[in-house]
């Protein structure tokens, strides 16, 4: 990668000159003071910078290479209020990692919590920061083989207050609702338009197995 391309910046080009945290609740607000390294190789003014701190998260898409059918799911979402359609967003499965756990095994057990789907396989997509422009959440995509037969339903847990609805719809179908808008996160987003460039050898590399 040539210089242009690449960043001339490190951990030294930056200094937290203080953190403090205004808010503390299933989310962390931080307030940041701090200064950054210019491209022109001066130092910036002091800035304040609030920043959410959240857990970070894996997010699979399910995907059955035999039927040629995927699994996403429906749930109210509180960020989507002022959402002018309605605040029940298509997703598909996520949950944030502990710290104990590895992102795999995150893709895994959230497949079973939120869609009934039990993984036979998974294919690592991307990583990538959320919205950094206020967050720090990051977040590891996945692909995942299922056998999607017998998949549908309600799903959650109760003690999560959460209400989920899988539903199981021909790749094809899941591709159409992308294009026309239907879809408004980002791991959806992502994850689908992955499948619709690489179903062809993703279907025979599952297919043989």
């Amino acid at each position: 990668m040539s210089q242009e391309n690449s960043s001339v910046f490190t951990q030294n080009d930056y200094e937290i000159i203080e953190r403090t945290v205004p808010y503390q609740g299933i989310f962390r607000m931080a307030r940041y003071q701090l200064r950054f390294r210019l491209f022109n190789g001066h130092w910036s003014n002091v800035v304040i910078r609030e920043v959410m701190e959240r857990k970070s998260a894996t997010a699979i898409l399910p995907y059955d290479p035999i039927l040629d059918q995927i699994v996403l799911i429906e749930q109210f979402r509180p960020g989507a209020i002022a959402n002018p359609e309605s605040p029940w967003l298509i997703e598909i499965v996520a949950g944030v990692l502990s710290p104990e756990e590895k992102p795999h095994e995150v893709a895994i057990r959230e497949a079973q919590e939120e869609a009934g789907c039990d993984i036979l396989d998974l294919y690592p997509i991307c990583e990538y920061f959320v919205s950094p422009g206020g967050s720090n959440e990051y977040c590891h995509l996945y692909c995942g083989r299922i056998d999607a037969a017998d998949v549908g339903g309600i799903y959650g847990l109760p003690e999560e207050n959460e209400d989920i609805r899988a539903v199981t719809l021909a790749a094809d179908d899941a591709f159409i609702l992308l294009q026309e808008g239907k879809i408004k996160t980002s791991p959806a987003i992502i994850t689908l338009q992955w499948l619709q460039l690489n179903r062809e050898w993703l279907r025979q590399l599952w297919q043989t197995k």
